[in-house]
């Protein structure tokens, strides 16, 4: 086939239709819910992107804005057959207007059926950020400690601060009170592991419960050295949560399965970084990216016969993911859980009080289970639930109840995409709750 865009100098390749048909599209789960993704509106550029700050590191060179339209039609290039949906938010940097980023993914996340997260300026107050979070279809919030301040030489002035440099108290307290969802990238040359971190992570597990945690990235351990020692010390939290997007080293996957488990783990590319194409190699702390293209950051370039070969470095990453579970014995349903479930189960969970699931008894036959037809419209598609157990454990035990949704936070099935689609803000729903693992399913929509 001829090469297919994908976003800036980006394509699809027949070497990549063929990578997926190889290595990929056997395992991969039907339903792929990304919680790391970045969606951006090209105008809402308020600094230039200078040479001097492209050379500074090399995600900057590669992470050109891109629109929510572009990222539809990558999806149908790199998921065939999959029904997708996101976690979005805008680029986490000063050179874009923030609030009109803000305003822009929301409002493409809510066209879309997506939940949203809002990117979190530091010197809001408290009252500002409930402002943000009250805003139909954010779910939460996205800190990053390069929004504390600009500097036009570097993106990583700050990286050394304290995680409540960038995610003040007073923000944890509302999200706490709103049970939102925050992915958390964390600072620290030494990533995870530094004491700092490790410290201020407990503390906030400690002091706000309700919040949703998600550490982005396994927490910035790209290698297995950073991993080693970081992960063990949050291994016995099991309200804390991690995305592996942007990580390609199948020793680092294997190593938070072996301390997480599957249900501790979402799914995440951090596309359109993982647009790119090429490998990644490892040595020691340390790692090297290799790329086709005529980039300043790409020193190593390789022979052209292994260039030839290259693919997306996120079809890299769903390869390592899988041979990760694939060592460690993961099963379909654990491997389901990290690509859609494990998100939808948090997704479930968020919303203030009022949300929270109440034990009503009703009729198991009252229950129905939705679909959207053609036109996207929703129509009942059965009278009875489609499974008599759970899902994630099989218990067939289950307490019954009503919750309202936030947001747009809830889940139907989709019968066109045959993935699940979010209710709209507002919409009451009835839910069924696994007394075994706790797992909720939406029933219905009620009266």
């Amino acid at each position: 086939m001829e090469p297919k865009p994908l976003h800036y100098i980006w394509q699809y390749t027949d070497a990549d239709a063929a990578f997926f048909a190889e290595h990929i599209d056997p395992w991969l789960p039907e339903r792929i819910f990304d919680v790391h993704v970045h969606i951006n509106d090209l105008s809402l550029r308020v600094e230039e992107m200078t040479d001097e700050r492209r050379r500074e590191i090399w995600v900057t060179e590669v992470a050109e804005p891109m629109s929510a339209e572009t990222l539809d039609r990558c999806d149908d290039l790199v998921y065939p057959g999959r029904g997708v949906g996101h976690l979005a938010f805008g680029w986490p940097g000063l050179e874009m207007d923030l609030e009109g980023t803000n305003e822009y993914a929301r409002n493409e996340c809510v066209k879309r059926n997506w939940p949203a997260l809002a990117l979190l300026r530091p010197q809001w107050s408290a009252e500002r950020v409930a402002e943000e979070l009250a805003k139909p279809g954010v779910i939460g919030l996205k800190p990053y400690y390069a929004l504390i301040g600009t500097d036009p030489t570097t993106r990583d002035k700050y990286i050394e601060a304290s995680i409540f440099d960038f995610l003040p108290h007073h923000a944890l307290e509302v999200a706490d009170d709103r049970r939102a969802w925050i992915t958390l990238h964390v600072p620290k040359a030494d990533r995870l592991g530094h004491p700092d971190n490790i410290r201020e992570i407990k503390e906030i597990r400690q002091r706000y419960p309700n919040i949703m945690l998600v550490i982005a990235h396994f927490g910035r351990c790209y290698t297995l050295e950073h991993a080693t020692g970081a992960f063990e010390q949050l291994a016995d939290d099991d309200g804390l949560f991690f995305d592996n997007s942007a990580v390609l080293n199948p020793a680092v996957h294997k190593l938070a399965l072996q301390q997480f488990g599957p249900r501790r783990i979402l799914y995440g590319t951090d596309n359109p970084v993982f647009y790119m194409r090429g490998r990644r190699e490892w040595r020691g702390d340390k790692y090297i990216n290799h790329t086709d293209a005529d980039l300043h950051f790409n020193k190593h370039r390789e022979r052209p016969s292994i260039e030839a070969r290259y693919t997306l470095y996120m079809y890299e990453a769903l390869r390592a993911i899988k041979q990760a579970c694939d060592e460690v014995g993961v099963e379909a349903n654990g491997i389901e859980a990290m690509f859609a479930g494990n998100a939808e189960r948090l997704l479930f969970r968020w919303g203030p009080a009022e949300s929270e699931v109440q034990s009503v008894a009703f009729d198991r036959a009252e229950a129905q289970h939705f679909q959207f037809d053609e036109d996207g419209v929703l129509k009942n598609a059965s009278d009875e639930y489609g499974s008599a157990t759970c899902p994630w454990c099989g218990g067939e035990d289950f307490t019954h109840g009503k919750m309202a949704t936030y947001g747009g936070i809830g889940f139907l099935t989709d019968s066109v995409k045959g993935v699940r689609r979010m209710l709209t803000y507002g919409q009451p729903i009835r839910v069924r709750r696994c007394d075994g693992c706790g797992h909720l399913d939406l029933i219905a929509q009620m009266e």
